[in-house]
Formats: C-alpha cells, sequence, structure tokens
C-alpha cells in the first residue's frame, strides 16, 4: 500500500509540473519540466532520508555511546524480523524521535537527547 501510495504522490507531482511547464512554456516548458520532475522525484526518493536526518542535525551514534539504546533498538527490530536501523542522535532536549528510510534496509531512527538518560547523554 505504502509504495502505490508513494507512486501516486510522485505521478502525481509530475503532472502537475508538466502542467504547469506546459502553461508557461509550451511543449519545452512540458519536456524541461518532466526532466525536473524526474530529477526531483528521484532524489527525494533516494534521498529523503538524509535529507531529513540532516535538517534535523543528527548525528550517529555508536554503540559504545549509547548502548541501551542500541538494546532497545536491536529487541524492537528482532521482534519485527527487520534489520537493526541505523542510530542517530538530535542535539535538543526535548524528548522526540523519527524514523525515515525507503525501506528496512536503508532505515535511520533519529532520537532527540531528551530521550536519552542523564547518564548516557
Amino acid at each position: 500500500m505504502r509504495v502505490l501510495r508513494t507512486t501516486f504522490l510522485l505521478t502525481a507531482l509530475t503532472l502537475v509540473l508538466i502542467t504547469l511547464g506546459g502553461y508557461v512554456g509550451g511543449r519545452n516548458g512540458m519536456t524541461t519540466a518532466l526532466v525536473i520532475a524526474l530529477i526531483g522525484n528521484a532524489f527525494a526518493y533516494f534521498f529523503s532520508d538524509k535529507i531529513a536526518l540532516w535538517s534535523s542535525g543528527a548525528k550517529p551514534v555508536t554503540r559504545e555511546q549509547l548502548p541501551r539504546l542500541y538494546e532497545v533498538m536491536e529487541r524492537l527490530a528482532a521482534k519485527a524480523s527487520l534489520p537493526v536501523p541505523k542510530l542517530y542522535v538530535v542535539p535538543d532536549a526535548a524528548p522526540n524521535a523519527f524514523a525515515t528510510g525507503r525501506n528496512p534496509r536503508h532505515a535511520s531512527v533519529a532520537g532527540n537527547g531528551g530521550l536519552a538518560p542523564a547518564h548516557e547523554r
């Protein structure tokens, strides 16, 4: 279902851009808009996780830095029969977290510093 929804949204965005390109520049505008849409959609699909992590200021963490976080994520991943995602910490005191990635093999989980116990920060 998620693949279908993503395909639908990317196709809709492409059609909107082609329509606008046609309105502004005729046939050449439509062609230019199609190329821009294809490049933009490919970039968004393959790099959206990195963009989300970069925009939040997330930094990768190691098992030595946050062993409890790694233990929790390993248990959750094992229960769901998924690979363990890459783990990141966002330098913010508010407790929050998000997951990103286009599939389980390219998944990342980022938690704000407010989620880690004080002795692990």
